[in-house]
Formats: C-alpha cells, structure tokens, sequence
C-alpha cells in the first residue's frame, strides 16, 4: 500500500486548529460567567447582610451587571455552537474525507457532499448541538441558583457578614458539572468536548468515503500504542488493527483527547478470510 506524500498540514494539524480555535471561543463565554461572578461576590464582601442590604446600590448594580452577563453568556455560547454546529464541523468532515482520499493517493475531487454524506454530517451536527446546547442551558440554570443563593446571603439578618468563600465554593460557575457530579474546569471540559466531536466528525467522514469512493470495507487505524478499541483501557487494542467500516463508524473514537486516525486499505479489498480487530 503505497502512502502519498502530504500536502501542507497533516490532518491532526488541521483538527487541531479547529479545536485551538473553538476551545478558546468555548472557554471565553464561560468566562462571561466567572468574571460577572467576582464582580458581584466583591460587591457582596463591601456590605454588612440585613433586610435592607439586597437593596444597597452597588449590590443593585452587581445584581443588574449579572443579568446581563448571563444573556452576554447566551448569545457568545450559542453564537459559538450554530458556527460550530453549522459550518466548522462540515469542515471537519470533509477534511477527513480528504486525509483518507490522500492516504490512498486518489484526487481530492474525488469527494463530493452526496447524501450519505450529508444524512451523516447533519445526524452529527445535530447531536452535538444538542449536547452543547444542554450544557449551556445547565450553565445558565446553576448562574441563577448562584445568583439567588447571594441575594439571600446579602439579607441574612443574622451574619456579620457575606460568606462569599461559600458561594464560590457552592457555586463555582468556572466549572461543569458532569453526570457524576464531578465538577471539571470549563477549560479542559471545553478542551476534551470539542476534541471528541471533531475526532469522531473526521473519522466518521473517512469511514463513509473509504466504503463509498474507494471502495473497500477495510481500515487500518492508526492510535496510540496503549489506547484501547471501545475504551482507552480495553483490552482489545486499536493502533494498527484491520476494522471494518462498520466497526469504525461505530468506535471513530475510544475515548476523550482520542489520537485515532483511519488509513484505507485497499490491497485487501476483496479479500473474505479477514477478521475486524486482525493485525496485518
């Protein structure tokens, strides 16, 4: 199997554009939410709590700033998830449709949007923007259980002062909450989120056009050497193993932060007497 020389930029080198770029945008609304928050936990530390005290005028106006960075946060976060839903992860697809054309030496012309194609990227898409999306809602939901939570502190009557260490620490809003209840810096979970999607979106566009416009129903997947098939840690390893289409539409990735790449194969083509997962 003869493997052309690259043009330009490796693939990996152009996903990691794509997720420089979109985790650096992920990570900047957020900080919408954490700057607002100090900005209205510092006003909180300038006042003695009382029945009055909600009302004091920069107390007001911490509280209205906080407003507003919460819709501030919901337009940069969705603007982020259309762009990201809607055009970068296309891109994404189709980049790693080109990468396996040029691994077997085939003009990029080779790929076009045909409804496989495209009934794949919008299935993509639209899973994504919807787990993005829930996690924005989420963010939101836990900014205004934060912002009740100091409102009521500031007309405790019966504290000398605000607590506002104990409103950071019960609502740290620079974190995501995963289905655990671990919470993770919005970076790294930013990080790790966009690398999964964009991992998965460039692989499965290789998968579709190693069956589709080169014709074979092998690839050979090239990963970490200890990285497992299903999972990091599964026993069955990844890295050089024959698979299936099929087995790599279903596992384009193993895990998050995932190296996983699909090199075609088509000098077994034809061939009936090989197993998914053999090492050739």
């Amino acid at each position: 199997m003869s493997t052309p020389v690259r043009r330009g930029r490796t693939l990996r080198q152009r996903l990691i554009g794509f997720i420089t770029n979109a985790t650096t945008r992920l990570t900047g609304a957020w900080g919408i939410l954490a700057t607002a928050q100090n900005a209205l936990l510092a006003a909180l530390a300038t006042i003695r709590p009382g029945p009055s005290r909600g009302a004091n005028a920069r107390v007001r106006a911490a509280v209205a700033a906080f407003n507003q960075a919460l819709a501030a946060f919901d337009r940069a976060a969705m603007s982020f998830v259309e762009r990201w839903a809607a055009t970068d992860l296309p891109l994404v697809y189709r980049e790693g449709a080109w990468q396996i054309l040029e691994r077997a030496d085939r003009p990029l012309s080779r790929f076009g949007w045909t409804a496989r194609h495209r009934d794949a990227i919008t299935t993509i898409s639209a899973q994504y923007y919807a787990d993005l999306t829930s996690r924005i809602r989420e963010a939101l939901r836990r900014a205004r259980a934060f912002l009740r939570a100091a409102q009521d502190a500031a007309r405790d009557p019966q504290s000398l002062r605000v607590d506002t260490a104990a409103l950071r620490r019960d609502h740290p809003l620079g974190t995501v909450v995963y289905a655990n209840n671990a919470r993770h810096p919005v970076d790294s979970w930013a990080s790790a989120a966009v690398t999964w999607q964009a991992v998965t979106t460039a692989n499965t566009g290789a998968a579709h056009t190693a069956q589709d416009e080169l014709g074979t129903p092998f690839v050979e997947i090239r990963d970490g050497a200890g990285c497992g098939w299903t999972s990091h840690d599964d026993e069955d390893k990844a890295n050089r193993t024959i698979r299936t289409v099929q087995d790599a539409l279903a596992h384009p990735v193993a895990h998050p932060n995932c190296q996983r790449e699909l090199l075609p194969r088509l000098d077994i083509a034809g061939r009936t007497d090989i197993m998914s997962g053999a090492l050739l």
